[in-house]
């Protein structure tokens, strides 16, 4: 039996995606292409409603591939969107065998054997799935793993979808995501990525673990496992303490690049947002997070056109970015997801001053990009080999500790090792090294 998925979405969805892969290989399943595939799992996203849109279409693309081949052809939608839709997915597209939400993946082997014996699985609809989380999951030869730490969210900002298809935060027992740091140092792995929606919420009550604490007990597990390099995703500034900065600058098994979306420069915006923050105390913990590691850099998302905004408050947002100087961002502009408290809000921002507030916004963030990039050349850098480039059998990939790309020439026996590299010249967002040099201790 052979198996094909789509993923979209954030990177949960792919960890998610992976132990669902695992699930059909300890089964004897067969990754495939979508032609030859006898079950297809698009797991999706909600966060966006252009995401839904992709994945509607490619619904439709395989329902009607499955109409015309008249073959046994099972398809299941996953994820948020599947949370978030349920069974009237099914009722606008008939040939969709299974909608499986975030909660359900403990019914995906009932899937898989209903598959192999050309049946429909069914299921107690009083039975509420257990959720669980799923782990790392690792394809071979890959040397990066994100490891789930904890699951949903309870921020409910006034224009995110999440806590609605992911549920109330849940966070995992330290033991196991120990376990799993162990596991994945001993398959090769050198650099992890804790996941959670609200990753710096994390907090296991019953031992009195918080974010921070935990940092410390998986850094302490890193070190024995030869895992060199550890990131998260994705920190609420709101969430973010001193005690997790003091254990951040302590070790330098941190990466010196975050993520901390600020989504905007407002403080007004931001308190209808529902953040939990103004916009001074977030330039308060730039402040701080930069006097514990001053080479650390900043990433960040920006959200333009929220209802009510104004030409003041774009400035405001403006600014900030010329304060913070984020090395890149991810900027987008208010679409209005129903079920959010954001839906029904007063003056919505027209289309057309939405797209040109966010012009305005990416072509300040390009600059300081090019600035940032161009003032790091000459630098010597440690990166992790991470594969073969794709537009150059000749060419290895590369990744620094702040999470910038460098090509530079080499083999495919070097990819999983630290390599020391001089940033020559930049193509794009991209830089290019001559020579790279494998650094056996790292």
């Amino acid at each position: 039996m052979n198996y094909y998925f789509e993923t979209y979405g954030c990177q949960m969805n792919s960890a998610e995606s992976a132990a669902l892969s695992l699930v059909c290989r300890e089964r004897g399943w067969t990754e495939s292409d979508s032609e030859s595939a006898d079950l297809v799992l698009l797991n999706t996203c909600s966060v966006r409603l252009t995401a839904e849109k992709r994945v509607l279409g490619r619904i439709a693309d395989f329902c009607g591939i499955k109409k015309k081949n008249k073959r046994k052809l099972t398809i299941v939608v996953a994820g948020c969107m599947a949370e978030r839709l349920g069974d009237t997915l099914k009722e606008k597209h008939p040939l969709v065998d299974y909608v499986m939400g975030t909660s359900a993946r403990s019914l995906f082997p009932q899937i898989l054997e209903a598959a192999e014996n050309g049946t429909k699985a069914i299921f107690d609809k009083n039975e509420k799935p257990v959720f669980s989380f799923s782990g790392a999951h690792l394809e071979e030869g890959k040397f990066s793993a994100f490891i789930p730490i904890m699951h949903g969210c309870n921020n409910f900002c006034s224009y995110c979808i999440v806590p609605y298809v992911r549920g109330r935060e849940i966070s995992r027992d330290p033991e196991s995501i120990a376990q799993e740091i162990r596991l994945v140092g001993e398959r090769g792995v050198r650099s992890v990525t804790l996941l959670g929606q609200n990753v710096n919420s994390y907090d296991w009550k019953k031992g009195n673990v918080d974010f921070s604490a935990l940092l410390k007990i998986v850094s302490d597990e890193a070190a024995k496992s030869g895992i060199n390099w550890i990131r998260f995703l994705s920190a609420n500034p709101g969430n973010f303490s001193i005690k997790t900065i003091e254990v951040l600058a302590s070790n330098n098994r941190f990466c010196r690049h975050m993520h901390l979306p600020v989504q905007h420069g407002s403080s007004s915006v931001l308190k209808a947002m529902n953040r939990g923050y103004t916009a001074e105390q977030f330039l308060e913990l730039v402040k701080e997070i930069r006097k514990a590691m001053p080479d650390v850099t900043l990433s960040t998302d920006i959200l333009v056109g929220f209802p009510g905004e104004t030409e003041e408050d774009l400035d405001m947002t403006l600014r900030l970015m010329e304060e913070v100087r984020f090395m890149y961002s991810y900027m987008y502009h208010f679409n209005p997801r129903e079920g959010t408290k954001a839906f029904d809000l007063p003056n919505r921002i027209g289309e057309e001053v939405k797209k040109e507030r966010l012009s305005r916004v990416i072509e300040l963030q390009q600059k300081h990009t090019t600035e940032i990039l161009k003032s790091r050349l000459g630098s010597t850098e440690i990166v992790l080999i991470e594969g073969i480039s794709r537009k150059n059998a000749d060419e290895l990939i590369t990744r620094t500790e702040k999470d910038e790309m460098v090509a530079v020439p080499g083999s495919k026996s070097m990819i999983g090792s630290f390599a020391k590299v001089t940033l020559s010249s930049l193509k794009g967002n991209t830089f290019r090294a001559k020579e790279a040099f494998i650094c056996p201790g790292v």
